[in-house]
């Protein structure tokens, strides 16, 4: 057993910004609806509770792997995980509607950064809330410039980075040019400025997507 002096205090400023999975909650209109009951329940003179979980890989806080929109493309178990560890900033849109490439060229994104994009989604507490169909959603123009910079991972507080109109194209944009995608996120405490992230998705072999739980620390 480790003593005091070597032992270190688990750090008490991370910020979880992902959304609990629950049982009838809101998922993407064609995408399987979410199911969470008791298999085994103790109160039913079970020697164990166990629960089972149904629902669609894109569910809550995920991610989304290439071969979700690229019939060849990786699987969720091919992810390098320096896409989701490791610096990356939130950046706060101020557009209610879009996440226009003139404003995300404002923030001057560069070269294998992790970007999230915090919009007034997070505000909004959609995870407990009903579909909603006007949520604020990255461009096809500004997807194109976030490839050209040469940014490795894209976060964003709704449950698509494209829109309804465009959500085909921009994840092809975007997955093709081998970024990475968090969607799901609850970004509400947390400001614009620079963070440590950790989102660790379930390791599914094949997977076009998975559950993930991310979390966010300030950096000093």
């Amino acid at each position: 057993m480790a003593n005091n002096s070597t032992m270190r205090a688990v750090p008490s400023d991370w910020m979880d910004v992902s959304v609990g999975l629950r049982d009838g909650m809101v998922h993407w209109p064609d995408n399987p609806p979410v199911k969470i009951s008791r298999f085994l329940d103790i109160h039913r003179g079970d020697v164990a509770n166990v629960s089972q979980v149904s629902m669609g890989l894109h569910t809550g806080t995920h991610m989304d792997a290439p071969i979700h929109f690229l019939a060849s493309g990786a699987g969720m178990d091919q992810l390098p995980l320096t896409a989701v560890m490791g610096p990356a900033r939130v950046i706060h849109i101020k557009d209610k509607h879009v996440i226009d490439v003139d404003e995300v060229k404002a923030h001057r994104p560069r070269k294998g950064e992790r970007i999230l994009f915090r919009t007034r989604n997070s505000a909004r507490r959609w995870a407990s809330k009903p579909f909603m169909d006007d949520f604020v959603y990255l461009s096809s123009a500004a997807a194109r410039f976030l490839v050209a910079r040469g940014v490795r991972t894209v976060g964003i507080d709704y449950l698509s980075i494209g829109g309804m109109d465009n959500g085909a194209e921009c994840h092809g944009i975007i997955l093709n040019a081998g970024l990475w995608v968090i969607e799901g996120l609850d970004l509400a405490r947390a400001p614009a400025g620079r963070y440590d992230l950790i989102c660790l998705p379930l390791k599914v072999v094949d997977g076009d997507g998975s559950p993930a739980r991310a979390i966010l620390r300030p950096r000093r």
